[in-house]
């Protein structure tokens, strides 16, 4: 019984690929409304200050001192409150924010409404050294279909 030959299925796209794929292709229009995320996005603060070991003075007081601008709790709880429809959470202050609770759930709601896809640090670098291998393999692969056909040139002479 012969054993069969394993190969690459180089017409395979790779997660990487179908992920620029979605983004460069032309996005279907929107409905209207349906970026509006008010409610979502005040939850999802909500949430992450729920899980917060910290209480929200704290979480203020590090917002402040990490952006050097005065947020206090009173804030917090304008940006969360289903009811202040005029305040909103500014999105400068959002980055302080994930960092002082540990959370960042509400920036990966935010970046899924448009395909963006949000990585810790160490995740992040692990996708992108994948990418990198599957390019190394991808031209090991062109590499070695180049080798055979010379060996074939030079076969022929």
């Amino acid at each position: 019984m012969t054993k069969l030959k394993k190969c690459l299925d180089t017409s395979q796209l790779s997660l990487f690929d179908i992920v620029r794929n979605l983004q460069e292709e032309n996005p279907t229009p929107k409905p209207a409304g349906s970026l509006n995320t008010d409610r979502q996005f005040r939850e999802a603060i909500s949430a992450a200050l729920k899980r917060c070991p910290l209480s929200r003075w704290q979480v203020a007081a590090r917002m402040s001192e990490m952006t050097d601008t005065d947020i206090t709790k009173t804030m917090l709880d304008s940006w969360t409150a289903e009811s202040k429809e005029q305040h909103r959470f500014p999105a400068v202050f959002l980055p302080a924010f994930c960092d002082a609770v540990g959370c960042t759930d509400p920036l990966k709601l935010l970046g899924s409404l448009i395909g963006v896809f949000v990585l810790p640090g160490p995740e992040a670098l692990r996708a992108e050294i994948r990418r990198i291998e599957e390019d190394i393999e991808r031209k090991q692969l062109d590499k070695r279909k180049r080798m055979v056909f010379l060996k074939e040139m030079e076969g022929v002479k």
